[in-house]
């Protein structure tokens, strides 16, 4: 049965204040007991932390995060491969994921193209290791080149990927989420569930309308389109979710890149209470 958990880069804040074992004693107090983890350094003590609350609480991991090349926030495939495969076999993971195309890459597209060779190679190390690799898309792969998505280039051209796709940033390019996962179907073992919600102006930005600061009134009225948690936004979920358990998904990942003045808590309380209102309180 698949499983609905969180997306750990929303909890870097509270492990750098709390430590990992009490962060995710909170996040089991709201209900949640799986974790992909993103923008947390693994260090030896951060591990140990990590194992513990799989040990205790009865938390699980479904994916550890990695760049292909130095300098993320991640550890890196290419200068770092043994640290990465060591650290997902201690948290239970059979999972790494590329959180982004690197933003070098988008040069060109023998820049992609290389990128997914790379990448490719990577995946067949770790696969020999028994761990997949996954690629997590934002709205960019939706750019077309030669009339393609650019998502598709990077799957066709790097077989050994599986995707991760992300329901708030296929949206975002333009795109039904069900749809795209439905495509992928098989490929994709991890989508990651956040809404996509349009806001209101603020009084500022009306402000600066009236007082004919059109530059300021221009980006604050682009920049209405906002993250959101489950429910609180304008994707059909039910859509969403019922396509991704067909399509093969196992871990559906609560994740919220903005919090727009919310605690980390109170945003996943909102995702875990309308998930469970919509039905799903049995993948928790």
């Amino acid at each position: 049965m698949a499983r609905i958990g969180v997306q750990a880069m929303m909890l870097k804040d509270a492990v750098a204040e709390l430590g990992a074992f009490e962060t995710l004693r909170r996040v089991v107090d709201i209900g949640y007991r799986v974790a992909e983890v993103s923008q947390i350094p693994l260090t030896p003590a951060t591990v140990d932390e990590l194992v513990k609350a799989r040990d205790e609480l009865g938390f699980a991991f479904s994916s550890t995060s990695a760049a292909l090349a130095p300098g993320g926030a991640n550890d890196s495939l290419e200068d770092s491969f043994d640290k990465i495969v060591s650290d997902a076999r201690r948290l239970g993971a059979d999972m790494v994921r590329i959180g982004m195309l690197p933003v070098p890459a988008l040069r060109s597209m023998e820049a992609v193209l290389d990128f997914c060779a790379r990448a490719d190679t990577a995946a067949r190390r770790l696969a020999d290791e028994g761990i997949r690799l996954y690629y997590h898309n934002h709205h960019v792969e939706f750019a077309k080149h030669e009339g393609r998505y650019l998502l598709d280039v990077i799957a066709e051209n790097s077989p050994n990927v599986g995707l991760e796709l992300d329901a708030h940033w296929i949206a975002r390019g333009g795109l039904d989420p069900a749809r795209v996962i439905d495509q992928h179907a098989g490929r994709v073992r991890m989508v990651h569930l956040k809404d996509y919600r349009i806001g209101w102006p603020s009084a500022a930005a009306i402000d600066a309308h009236a007082a004919g600061e059109m530059d300021a009134w221009k980006a604050a009225w682009l920049g209405v389109v906002q993250f959101a948690e489950v429910g609180e936004g304008n994707l059909d979920w039910s859509s969403i979710i019922e396509t991704s358990l067909r399509s093969g998904a196992e871990y559906l990942l609560v994740e919220q890149d903005e919090l727009y003045g919310r605690t980390v808590w109170e945003s996943l309380r909102i995702s875990h209470d309308n998930l469970h209102r919509y039905g799903y309180g049995e993948l928790f």
